[in-house]
């Protein structure tokens, strides 16, 4: 037997003896080519789109946290695990029960189609990152054991229920959706740099890892996903509700802030104001309260304060749970609106209270 053979067949022994997951892991990790380059306009509307729409709460520099705990949109695991899908969905359709709206036109929010396509392709340009392949297959692990360690080392940020604190809403219906079960793994293993979330890969076992992602997939086990039904936004003649009312008086916390308490008392009691629902318009239509108008805080001031009176207290409210009134009620000001305020708690505070919301009409979704 040459020496060659026998190189070549102690080698193949190697390869035989290699860990199965070793092996695993190197083929899951290719890379996949770049997605499409961007022209030269279509690179400027998409910065001029992120800083509009995006950066007031995930950093003009794509920091992420600077409200609402919105995530980095820098961060390298992200970019080479999340593009096109994880990164355009939830822009596109927005995150169920968060501060995440929906900014793709169909549901009411203010981009197009093709708008929110080239946004993802500059955000993953402006990271500079390549992409990984990661596995579309479903990842195995054990569900129980997976909800303890998932108690014991995540909970604390993202929530026993996987509702969201400080990080993500892990249990989202729409997060699940649209990333796949290699996709939340990788986002374990290697954590989000730049974020407080850390990597897992030194801390928790392989099997730990696959079994916290199995217990999160098991958590979109059985939901019905829903639709609104858009309304008809309302008319200027419909701003000012309880015209004939009295104005309601408003004591502010630091001239700017109201309490859910106190506006509920002024809604039952009819008095007149204005209220401004700031989020992007794709929420409102999900939830509201009643008699707000859709106010974004994106949204040129000179169109949209047409038919609002200067004269008549003016409620703003949004979901992070402040920032977006804020900014907003800090425009109006400027423009010389001073019977202003915004809602201390913002609407998830306020439905959280007890207090009433309007909402949607939904329909059904048939699965295809």
């Amino acid at each position: 037997m040459t020496i060659i053979k026998k190189l070549i067949l102690i080698l193949s022994g190697l390869i035989i003896l290699l860990p199965h997951s070793i092996l695993a892991q190197q083929s899951e990790y290719d890379t996949l080519p770049p997605p499409r380059k961007l022209t030269t306009s279509q690179a400027k509307v998409a910065e001029k789109n992120y800083q509009k729409y995006c950066a007031l709460c995930h950093g003009a520099d794509r920091q992420g946290h600077v409200n609402d705990h919105a995530p980095s949109l820098r961060s390298k695991s992200l970019f080479e695990s999340g593009v096109p899908h994880a990164i355009l969905r939830p822009m596109q359709y927005g995150r169920v029960d968060t501060a995440m709206g929906g900014y793709l036109d169909e549901v009411g929010g203010p981009m197009t189609l093709d708008e929110t396509w080239d946004l993802t392709y500059w955000l993953f340009e402006k990271a500079g990152y390549q992409r990984l392949r990661l596995s579309t297959n479903p990842v195995h692990g054990n569900i129980i054991r997976g909800e303890q360690v998932y108690q014991k080392e995540c909970a604390s940020c993202h929530g026993i229920k996987g509702e969201g604190i400080t990080g993500p809403a892990l249990g989202n219906q729409s997060a699940l959706a649209h990333n796949t079960d290699d996709f939340i793994r990788h986002a374990i293993r290697y954590g989000r740099q730049d974020t407080p979330m850390q990597p897992y890969k030194d801390k928790l076992s392989s099997d730990d890892i696959n079994n916290i992602t199995a217990f999160l997939r098991s958590k979109a086990s059985g939901w019905k996903m829903e639709k609104t039904v858009l309304k008809a936004f309302p008319t200027p003649d419909k701003y000012v509700i309880n015209k004939q009312g009295d104005d309601p008086n408003f004591n502010l916390a630091d001239g700017m802030f109201v309490s859910s308490d106190d506006l509920n008392t002024a809604l039952n009691n009819k008095n007149k104001m204005v209220l401004l629902d700031t989020r992007v318009p794709s929420v409102w239509q999900t939830a509201h309260i009643a008699g707000s108008i859709p106010f974004p805080y994106y949204a040129d001031l000179d169109e949209t304060v047409e038919g609002i009176p200067k004269d008549v207290q003016i409620v703003a409210y949004c979901s992070c749970p402040r920032a977006a009134a804020e900014h907003t009620i800090s425009k109006l000001r400027r423009k010389g609106y001073t019977r202003t305020a915004v809602l201390w708690e913002g609407i998830f505070g306020w439905m959280q209270m007890g207090y009433p919301v309007m909402r949607g009409d939904i329909e059904d979704i048939e699965e295809k």
